[in-house]
């Protein structure tokens, strides 16, 4: 396979047909049934096959990841499955390859696994997600990416603001409260950072929250590495976390007895939670109106770019720029 020199610029060309022509390029011999599933950074579909079960097709978005960041997160994966992890992990074709060109759309094509979401109220469920997360940790400790970014203040929060302010989406009568709120932000969170010190960056799979998760089997299904990145192992446990402070503190000790079964964790980034928590809702902000030319957006998120969705996020960053300076969860009673 050779990577296509004239890629797609968007998903415009990307009908029910190329779809199934792409597979059918793959040898493989569809049904012509296609549902689409929910994704938008990516277009991602469920498409049946004459004989066997159905595969879900990735074709990923047009000039976002190079091919060898993609190829390294696939190979991430496989080095995950081939540990025994419960990873959704790519197909492999007989030349070894995962990730194919069609028509100037990239794909790979992934195994169906059914499962549903994960019961965070459930201590048991998280019990046994953290014992996953840290066998994955301690896979991710034993290498490193070349090609997939890392966690970083700067591209997740100085240039996430700054693309905001700079393209007019922050309505005139909110840019000053926007810009004083998210400096003092941006300083709490070089706080946190500050103090928690020196860490040590792992390959993770940077986007843990409970919609990636399956539970079929009685245990967790990773799907969907496509944010996989390095950083603190934190990263990966703070999105099984939700509710008031003692909530969260007893949801993370579930999660830690299972955790260090498998891994280590410096509890120093405690002190990292809410400062992560807070460049993703200034990245997702970001991630939004970046994306708001592609048609799909503002169908799938039509109270965004809304005088009150403003209105609500200054207030949602002001509330968190509390949280970020508040001391960091304890564990244990």
């Amino acid at each position: 396979m050779s990577d296509n020199p004239a890629p797609r610029q968007d998903y415009s060309a990307l009908d029910p047909h190329r779809i199934l022509d792409t597979l059918d390029a793959r040898g493989l011999v569809t049904s012509g049934h296609i549902l689409a599933l929910n994704s938008y950074e990516n277009r991602v579909y469920r498409i049946g096959l004459e004989t066997g079960p159905p595969v879900i097709a990735k074709f990923y978005r047009p000039l976002r990841w190079s091919n060898e960041a993609i190829r390294e997160e696939h190979a991430f994966s496989l080095e995950l499955q081939a540990a025994e992890l419960p990873v959704v992990a790519p197909l492999v074709d007989a030349h070894g390859e995962t990730l194919h060109w069609h028509d100037g759309y990239r794909h790979a094509l992934f195994p169906l696994q059914p499962g549903r979401w994960p019961d965070l109220d459930n201590p048991d469920d998280l019990l046994r997600i953290g014992r996953f997360i840290g066998r994955l940790h301690g896979v991710g400790q034993a290498g490193h990416f070349t090609h997939r970014p890392a966690i970083d203040i700067e591209r997740m929060g100085d240039a996430a603001i700054a693309f905001l302010l700079e393209n007019d989406f922050i309505p005139a009568d909110l840019r000053a409260a926007y810009a004083s709120t998210t400096r003092d932000l941006l300083g709490g969170i070089r706080a946190r950072f500050a103090e928690t010190g020196d860490y040590r960056a792992i390959r993770l799979h940077g986007d843990c929250h409970r919609g990636n998760i399956l539970w079929h089997d009685a245990q967790p299904w990773f799907v969907d590495l496509d944010d996989c990145l390095s950083g603190p192992a934190i990263q990966d446990l703070w999105m099984m976390l939700a509710g008031e402070r003692h909530e969260m503190s007893a949801q993370f000790s579930e999660l830690l007895e299972g955790y260090e079964e498998f891994a280590h964790f410096d509890t120093r980034e405690l002190a990292l939670i809410e400062a992560l928590r807070a460049l993703r809702m200034l990245h997702y902000a970001a991630w939004l109106a970046r994306r708001w030319n592609d048609p799909a957006f503002p169908l799938a998120f039509p109270w965004f770019n809304t005088q009150r969705y403003w209105e609500d996020h200054v207030l949602e960053l002001r509330e968190q720029l509390y949280k970020v300076n508040e001391a960091a969860i304890r564990l244990g009673p």
